[in-house]
């Protein structure tokens, strides 16, 4: 297991090194003064000489990039080139009001997806499974800004059941303490934090739902093959043989094997979900890192856009290391087929 570890740690650094260097890389990509894009301050502002020589740029771009490094460790990622405030300063409330969005959307993703999967492939080539692949390859087709435009047409302008944008109704007054909106009203000392909780879970259902459709999908496809092929397995035949139950079969046989085929790809469908995250924040007007992002580039808001494409890009490499290491704790047979040994 520590060979293992230490070898997927090596491979996570140096993925967020090469990372580093394309981020660097884009201070001469994108249009302008290096330095500006890099740190916020245009030429001829205050303190723009006193940057200069701070971030190296007389120097070499070795040392100009291992000054980068020291930046990404510190979080200083400079000023916004549109509001002249701290880039990280900034990002802390973006970052959490996508994360609970993100999280909440994900769980969704896995409370349908997998069940609906394993009970699909208990009907095998029945009616049941018929239905629910029919109806995962459908909402796999829709793409997600249509599906969006659909929810919103359907459920907040026919129906009139759920509001279309934002987090809360204004008129809650609710201030933003962490970013998330549903711990912010739990926090708050307002009179009306039972409506003001109600309403903010109305606000969260139309962009959960759409963010979580297309994982959802993919999570009910993946799990489906997988049980049915886990299924065909001669020690599930034997199981089923001694008079095990279908329900047994499933729950302690196959749903463990399942998972560890399962598992490495929820990773891809974590990055999925980031790349549709910019999308659906900007049709609902949620206030999160997406919708932050897609503003820094129609603004050219160069440090924003290096700083929220890092983290988000680092934060798919974590989640990808802590599944790869929990698969290799929790599934030894992983560590064998890439070692030959444990």
């Amino acid at each position: 297991m520590t060979r293992y570890l230490m070898t997927r740690l090596f491979y996570f650094f140096l993925a967020l090194l090469v990372l580093s260097v394309v981020t660097f890389a884009l201070n001469w990509l994108f249009p302008g003064d290096p330095l500006t894009n890099m740190s916020g301050i245009r030429v001829g502002q205050v303190g723009y000489e006193t940057m200069l020589a701070s971030r190296q740029f007389d120097s070499t771009v070795v040392q100009q990039y291992l000054n980068y490094l020291e930046h990404i460790v510190r979080l200083d990622w400079g000023l916004s080139l549109s509001t002249g405030t701290e880039v990280w300063q900034d990002a802390a409330t973006y970052m959490v009001v996508s994360a609970e969005l993100v999280l909440l959307s994900f769980l969704l993703a896995v409370l349908i997806g997998m069940p609906l999967g394993m009970l699909a492939a208990n009907y095998f080539r029945h009616n049941i499974d018929k239905v629910i692949l029919t109806s995962a390859m459908t909402g796999y087709s829709i793409p997600v800004f249509w599906l969006a435009q659909l929810l919103i047409l359907l459920f907040a302008v026919q129906i009139e059941w759920l509001p279309i944008t934002g987090q809360i109704n204004p008129l809650y007054a609710i201030d933003s303490i962490t970013g998330s909106v549903i711990i912010d009203v739990l926090l708050s000392d307002s009179q009306y934090k039972l409506a003001a909780l109600q309403d903010a879970t109305l606000h969260l259902i139309l962009p959960v739902l759409t963010l979580s459709s297309l994982p959802s999908m993919l999570l009910l496809r993946i799990t489906r093959n997988q049980t049915i092929e886990v299924l065909q397995k001669p020690y599930v035949k034997a199981a089923r043989a001694r008079g095990l139950s279908q329900q047994r079969l499933l729950f302690k046989h196959a749903l463990p094997n399942v998972l560890q085929d399962v598992l490495p790809q929820l990773t891809f469908i974590f990055g999925l979900m980031m790349a549709n995250l910019v999308i659906v924040e900007h049709i609902f007007n949620w206030p999160g890192a997406g919708a932050w992002l897609l503003k820094a580039i129609i603004e050219r808001d160069y440090p924003v856009i290096q700083m929220v494409l890092f983290t988000l890009m680092a934060l798919i490499l974590a989640i990808n290391l802590l599944v790869e290491v929990y698969r290799g704790w929790r599934f030894p047979m992983t560590r064998e087929e890439r070692y030959g040994g444990y």
